[in-house]
């Protein structure tokens, strides 16, 4: 079954996971001995984020929180560690991910990258506008017909 891998940093990896046991196979991906929290941002997509990630002090990701927070309209709360995104099925279980979103997430993740390098030479004036700025450019890097 398809999904993605996205990491704090940065890095999307494409994951084949198993059929049945791809619940075990995600808390493998993501690092979690525990709970493991799925988020609905998109009505075909599920997030499945370390239920423990800031408790336990993992990396943001920023990644992450801009695709996320693109395919909902708003800035969300931040993800930490690395977070699994698979379909959705009619039922809410996990299903194979869409093209089209694989292609979104991927597209986001590009532009985090370049806006992190760009800030090296040029630091946002604060991290409300860098948020700002980071989440209008993935709001256009999922946009329809973009």
């Amino acid at each position: 079954m398809r999904a993605l891998r996205i990491a704090p940093d940065t890095a999307v990896r494409e994951l084949d996971l198993p059929e049945p046991g791809a619940q075990s196979a995600i808390r493998d991906h993501i690092g979690a001995t525990g709970f493991v929290d799925q988020g609905l941002y998109h009505r075909q997509a599920l997030l499945h984020i370390h239920g423990d990630g800031r408790v336990i002090g993992l990396a943001q990701n920023i990644t992450a929180w801009a695709l996320a927070s693109a395919w909902r309209g708003i800035a969300l709360y931040p993800f930490h560690g690395p977070v699994v995104v698979t379909g959705r099925a009619e039922d809410g279980g996990v299903a194979p991910l869409d093209d089209d979103l694989a292609q979104q997430a991927h597209a986001v993740a590009q532009t985090v990258r370049e806006t992190l390098e760009e800030w090296c030479s040029r630091p946002p004036a604060s991290n409300e506008a860098a948020l700002s700025e980071l989440l209008a450019y993935a709001a256009q890097d999922v946009a329809p017909n973009r």
